[in-house]
């Protein structure tokens, strides 16, 4: 007979970042003022593309998507949680919580591919600058877009699924911020083994495969960089590089340690914090990474 999964939980309870009142206010200031700064940076991104003719180029068509990317990854997560600072209950119900998760993941992977995608046109931009508007056309750019929302969507379905389809009996606290996979699979009433392995493979797609892309990317324009005679050439590309990487380190850092262990049956603090820089201050960083040093973009803020 098979043994059918019933979910008996309506809400799970958030104990977020601290249960100290004065610290949950200071969070809510801290948060509130990251989260302007992501919506402003974002949207004047991909503001500033769309009106201006002279950034529409591949580099900036996939930092728009970014932008938007990354407006939306903060929005899932930060809004719910600045609530959650100021209410005694700190509740969310169970198709809530479903849904930040499936969206928390569209986003996140998302994000992976399309960091992946952004290396991968430096790589031939600076290692086969003959040929880029030859590979580079919009056709592939369209296509390389569409499939990093793709992969998102599909890795968010897979993970939601073997997540949600375990039946949840109680305890209902959950020691995080917002719901994510690891964060839930604590609190399931059965084996987890099989969701926690999906889970993993998935990770190992949607983030080990964009990092090898990246690091390869990364490594060829290093030697094409040696080799450049021009000592402002050279320094132009090391710039747009090393400001690259930070978002990378942040980024991939946190989320291969969050995603590619094994889950144990406790939250640890550290890994709250470490989810911090991948959910809500990557989102952040990148509009101040890909444009007040940008020349092109400073142009734009002129007009």
């Amino acid at each position: 007979m098979t043994k059918e999964n019933h979910t008996y939980l309506t809400e799970f309870i958030l104990l977020g970042l601290s249960s100290d009142h004065q610290t949950q206010i200071l969070l809510f200031v801290v948060f509130l003022i990251i989260y302007l700064l992501t919506v402003f940076g974002n949207l004047l991104i991909i503001l500033l593309i769309h009106v201006d003719s002279r950034l529409q180029t591949p580099m900036y068509f996939f930092l728009k998507n970014l932008s938007l990317n990354d407006l939306c990854f903060s929005t899932t997560i930060v809004p719910k949680m600045l609530v959650q600072f100021l209410v005694v209950e700190k509740t969310i119900s169970f198709a809530g919580c479903s849904m930040q998760m499936f969206f928390f993941l569209i986003m996140g992977c998302t994000e992976s591919s399309l960091l992946a995608v952004m290396s991968y046109d430096r790589y031939i931009a600076v290692c086969k600058p003959l040929h880029y508007s030859a590979i580079m056309t919009h056709r592939v750019c369209v296509l390389l877009v569409v499939g990093s929302w793709a992969s998102g969507i599909f890795v968010s379905v897979v993970d939601t699924t073997f997540t949600l389809c375990l039946s949840y009996q109680g305890p209902n606290l959950i020691n995080h911020y917002f719901c994510e996979p690891p964060a839930l699979l604590k609190l399931a009433s059965e084996e987890t083994y099989t969701a926690e392995v999906v889970i993993f493979a998935m990770g190992v797609v949607i983030l080990l495969g964009p990092v090898s892309l990246i690091l390869f990317s990364y490594w060829n324009i290093i030697l094409t960089v040696v080799r450049i005679q021009s000592g402002e050439g050279r320094l132009k590309v090391f710039s747009t590089c090393s400001s690259c990487s930070i978002v990378v380190i942040f980024f991939y850092g946190s989320t291969i340690f969050t995603y590619m262990q094994l889950t144990s049956k406790k939250m640890r603090e550290g890994d709250k914090v470490i989810s911090v820089f991948c959910s809500i201050v990557t989102p952040m960083l990148n509009p101040f990474i890909y444009n007040p040093r940008n020349k092109d973009t400073k142009v734009a803020l002129s007009i």
